[in-house]
């Protein structure tokens, strides 16, 4: 049902500025009330990090960036919905327009800058939600005027815990200056050891709330080899690979929206991000579960992902142009190639890896 108003109403909101047609879809969901999610296949049920996902296909971060209505995005057949950017205070982000579509590239550029709500908000909405079923995470940064990111981090890590199933640590950000310097060993190191002992200080129940980290697709692998070997030494619970690119691939057909600043997501970052999540794999060697993001439009997206390493996924720019449909039609493609290679999900992750990392999908 909701598949079919999308179509219809699709017109009408491409006719309107990006940021004004999410801020009417938000609006939208939120007058309606919560629903219980369709009942999923068990064998898209995946256990990890210590919880059960009913499937493997979540929702990134910068859709529900104020934590508004994460159970009606639930409702809609997502296995898991990650809320955010939050930052400890109220901020504006950048001046618009902030957020364009390449139509034609299936792909979006943002420049936000973590336009928020501030803690306080999105925490007293956390509470109310409080008992309600669903995972539901946070994503987290620190304020463009901030005079000790991490510090920023940190207060976020120790209001938040109890309150969601996950929060993830965004150092990867293109849009606020010097956000990304903390993916620098040094800094990660600190940033990552203050956030983990705030999370157990915070969190003594029997199932502590999951510390992520996401990353940037425009790194080095030497780069890489130092984020991951921090994310092990701290016991980080997981990684998302990865957030928005700075790069413009030639490939672009709308060449005059490509030359606006922002991170560019959907289509286009479909393989620099899947080869990284590989190479991603490949270092983790199994000791923490990875979260695959970054171009998943499809089934057959969602499952390159899965072979290359991601034991969950999430999307958000195929949304813009495929509509809430694309959920029930991923998860019903992934059950068809399930049925058609004879194996399960937990088999298929990372089986391809070293393929996919050399290009190979």
């Amino acid at each position: 049902m909701i598949g079919a108003l999308f179509s219809l109403a699709k017109p009408a909101l491409h006719a309107l500025d990006a940021e004004t047609a999410h801020q009417l879809t938000i609006r939208g969901l939120s007058l309606m009330p919560p629903a219980a999610p369709p009942a999923d296949d068990p064998r898209l049920a995946v256990g990890v990090l210590g919880r059960r996902f009913p499937n493997p296909v979540g929702l990134a971060a910068g859709f529900d960036k104020q934590c508004e209505v994460p159970d009606q995005l639930l409702g809609l057949g997502f296995g898991f919905v990650e809320t955010g950017g939050v930052v400890p205070k109220p901020q504006a982000g950048n001046p618009r327009p902030r957020v364009f579509r390449l139509t034609r590239d299936e792909a979006v550029i943002n420049r936000f800058g973590l336009n928020s709500d501030g803690l306080d908000v999105v925490r007293s909405r956390l509470v109310r939600r409080r008992g309600r079923p669903g995972i539901v995470g946070v994503n987290i940064g620190a304020n463009k005027d901030s005079g000790d990111r991490i510090a920023d981090y940190v207060l976020c890590v120790s209001q938040l815990c109890g309150l969601a199933d996950f929060l993830t640590i965004n150092v990867s950000s293109p849009n606020t200056p010097g956000l990304r310097d903390l993916q620098g060993e040094a800094f990660l190191d600190d940033l990552l050891a203050r956030c983990i002992e705030a999370r157990d200080q915070a969190d003594r129940s029997s199932s502590k709330t999951i510390v992520l980290l996401k990353i940037a697709p425009d790194i080095s692998l030497d780069t890489l080899d130092a984020i991951v070997a921090t994310a092990l030494k701290r016991g980080i619970d997981g990684l998302i690979v990865s957030n928005t690119t700075i790069a413009r691939p030639e490939s672009l057909k709308e060449k005059g929206l490509a030359s606006e600043t922002g991170g560019l997501s959907g289509k286009p970052l479909f393989v620099p991000s899947t080869k990284l999540l590989a190479e991603t794999f490949l270092r983790v060697e199994r000791r923490i579960p990875l979260v695959g993001v970054g171009g998943v439009d499809s089934a057959e997206a969602a499952w390159a992902k899965i072979r290359a390493g991601a034991s969950l996924v999430q999307l958000y720019s195929a949304m813009v142009y495929k509509g809430p449909g694309l959920i029930p039609d991923i998860k019903s493609g992934l059950l068809r190639l399930l049925d058609r290679e004879g194996t399960s999900l937990a088999q298929a992750v990372g089986r391809d890896a070293s393929g996919i990392a050399q290009g190979r999908f």
